[in-house]
C-alpha cells in the first residue's frame, strides 16, 4: 500500500480540524479529497507530507512511518501546496536545479530537468524568471518541482486553482498520466475535476470523512427516492394529456415534444411513460433516465 493513514486527529488549540481520518491510497490510483472549504483539506494534505504533525494517529509511505523518518518519507513523495510558492526571481531551469539538489538528484540532473519541462510542457517558458511566467505555467512550474524527483506518491493541492479552461484540461491530463505509474492524492471542491481525473473520491466535511466510494459508486447514491426522466415525442403530435399524469410532474418543458419528468414513486417511471404513450398513441424518440449530478451528491452529503 502506498499511503496508509489511519486514525489521525488535529487540532489547533481546541479546535478540532480532522476527526479519526483513516484511508488508504494504492498505486496506480488517483484519489479525490473532496470536501467544502475549511473541511480540512489542505490540512490533511501537509500531515500526509510531514510538513505539519497530526495531534495523534499515524501516517505511513510504503510502509515507513512519515513522523519517524521523515527524511525518507519526503524523498518518496512530492507536493504541490495550495500556495505553490516559487522564487520568483529565478530562472525556471535555476529553480529546478536547485529543486533537484534539494532532493539529492546527483546524477543526469540537467536530463532530468529536460523530462520535466517536456512532461509539463514548459521548455517554450523555460528561459523565463519564474515572476515572468502566466498563472497556469507557475502550477506547472509547481508541479515540475513536485515530479523531479520522481516520487512514488503525489500530493497536489487544489492544483488548478486560477487556470483558465484549456491549462485545466493539460493539467488534468498531465495528473491523469502521472496516475497510472504514481499514487496521486490531490485536493479540490470542484466535481468536474473529480470526474475527469478520479478513480476514487474522499469527501470530508467538517474533519470528519463522510463518503470514500469510487466515482461511479458515488454517482448511484441514492438519498430520497426521485426518478427523473427525459422523454421526446415525435413532433407534431398533442401532447397536452401529458400536463395530467399522475405518476409524476414535468419540472422541464424544454418544447411541445420535449420534457423533463420527476416522480418520487417507487416504480420505474421509464416503464409507465412507455405505457402512456402506448395508450395514447404518442411515438417516443428519446427515453433515458437523467443520471444524478456529483454535484448534487457533495451538496446533500456536505449539508
Amino acid at each position: 500500500m502506498s499511503v496508509s493513514v489511519n486514525n489521525i486527529n488535529k487540532f489547533y488549540g481546541k479546535q478540532q480540524v480532522l476527526n479519526n481520518i483513516c484511508f488508504e491510497a494504492k498505486k496506480g490510483e488517483v484519489l479525490g479529497f473532496l470536501g467544502p472549504n475549511g473541511a480540512g483539506k489542505s490540512t490533511m494534505m501537509k500531515i500526509i507530507t510531514g510538513f505539519i504533525a497530526a495531534s495523534s494517529g499515524q501516517i505511513s509511505i510504503n510502509g515507513i512511518d512519515v513522523e519517524k523518518n521523515a527524511r525518507k518519507t519526503s524523498k518518496l513523495t512530492g507536493y504541490l501546496p495550495e500556495s505553490n510558492p516559487l522564487y520568483y526571481d529565478l530562472y525556471v531551469r535555476e529553480y529546478l536545479n536547485m529543486s533537484g539538489r534539494i532532493y539529492g538528484i546527483k546524477r543526469n540532473l540537467k536530463n532530468r530537468i529536460d523530462e520535466v519541462l517536456q512532461l509539463t510542457g514548459l521548455m517554450p517558458e523555460a528561459h523565463k524568471k519564474a515572476g515572468q511566467l502566466s498563472k497556469g505555467y507557475r502550477q506547472r512550474l509547481g508541479l515540475a518541482q513536485a515530479i523531479l524527483h520522481s516520487p512514488d506518491v503525489l500530493i497536489l493541492d487544489e492544483p488548478t486553482t486560477g487556470l483558465d479552461p484549456n491549462q485545466i484540461v493539460e493539467i488534468r491530463n498531465l495528473i491523469r498520466n502521472t496516475g497510472k505509474e504514481k499514487t496521486v492524492i490531490f485536493s479540490t471542491h470542484i466535481m468536474q475535476e473529480v470526474e475527469a481525473v478520479c478513480d476514487r473520491a474522499i469527501i470530508i466535511n467538517k474533519g470528519k470523512i463522510v463518503a470514500d466510494k469510487s466515482i461511479e459508486s458515488l454517482k448511484s447514491m441514492s438519498f430520497n427516492p426521485v426518478q427523473r426522466i427525459e422523454v421526446e415525442f415525435l413532433p407534431n403530435q398533442n401532447t397536452d394529456k401529458l400536463e395530467k399524469i399522475t405518476f409524476g410532474k414535468i419540472i422541464t418543458k424544454y418544447n411541445p415534444q420535449h420534457f423533463l419528468i420527476e416522480s418520487t414513486v417507487d416504480d420505474d417511471i421509464r416503464i409507465k411513460m412507455f405505457n402512456f404513450a402506448k395508450n395514447n398513441n404518442f411515438t417516443i424518440i428519446t427515453l433515458r433516465e437523467e443520471e444524478q449530478h456529483l454535484e448534487e451528491i457533495f451538496r446533500i452529503i456536505t449539508n
